[in-house]
């Protein structure tokens, strides 16, 4: 191997070293960088509790079903374990956005568990940032303080 060839794989190593995504428990615990939308910002404070309203589709049985999972907790739909760190809407004067940082886990029976998607979903563009997977499709549909604890509706 010429000393060139040699040079040029090592600066790959470190840059792939360097880009490496933290390990699963690390990004457990960071907190999620906020999109570069200065018009963003938390759901003000009220009655309920700050969630981020979402749609589920089983692809297998075609039914959706709409839930909420309130911020820094985590929800079920299906085998899929639902995160939301943050949840932001647009300031009055711009146009209507719901944008929710989720980290979604696929838990199947029997298999170790697959970390999907983790990432910023935005509810006026759901495919820009999507979970890809076989049997569901998770979407954002707003950020809100939702009042009590309504069970899911189904459709």
């Amino acid at each position: 191997m010429s000393l060139r060839t040699f040079l040029i794989a090592a600066a790959i190593v470190a840059c792939a070293a360097a880009a490496a995504p933290a390990s699963y428990a690390q990004t457990q615990t960071q907190v999620p960088q906020r999109p570069g939308n200065a018009n963003l910002r938390p759901i003000p404070e009220g009655p309920g509790t700050r969630s981020a309203e979402l749609q589920g589709l089983d692809k297998v049985t075609a039914r959706t079903q709409r839930f909420y999972a309130p911020v820094g907790q985590t929800t079920r739909f299906g085998t899929l374990e639902i995160k939301v760190d943050d949840c932001l809407v647009n300031v009055p004067e711009a146009p209507p956005e719901s944008v929710a940082y989720l980290t979604i886990t696929d838990h199947k029976p029997g298999q170790a568990e697959e970390k999907l998607f983790a990432g910023w979903m935005f509810a006026s563009t759901p495919s820009l940032s999507a979970l890809d997977h076989g049997v569901y499709d998770v979407r954002v549909l707003s950020c809100t303080m939702a009042q009590g604890s309504t069970p899911p509706s189904s459709r």
